[in-house]
């Protein structure tokens, strides 16, 4: 099971858990939104839309990838 960092509230009707993991975690891709679902028994039977105030248990941000290199090009573009 995955670690708990923080505890998200839901600040209007209708948010949905992609958008969340979106804008709290960075993506709701490479199974953050599962991650939120294992931290949160229950909260797929809420339906796709949640009500204000609803409380989420959110994972750890992933580590930001490494920045590859830049390769000057000597011929242009």
């Amino acid at each position: 099971m995955s670690t708990v960092d923080r505890i998200y509230r839901v600040a209007s009707d209708g948010e949905r858990l992609d958008r969340i993991a979106r804008d709290q975690l960075g993506t709701e891709k490479g199974g953050t939104v599962e991650a939120i679902l294992d931290l949160n028994p229950g909260l797929a039977a809420k339906g796709p839309f949640f009500a204000a105030g609803t409380r989420i248990k959110l994972p750890p941000r992933a580590a930001a990838e490494p920045k590859r290199a830049s390769v000057p090009r000597i011929w242009g573009d």
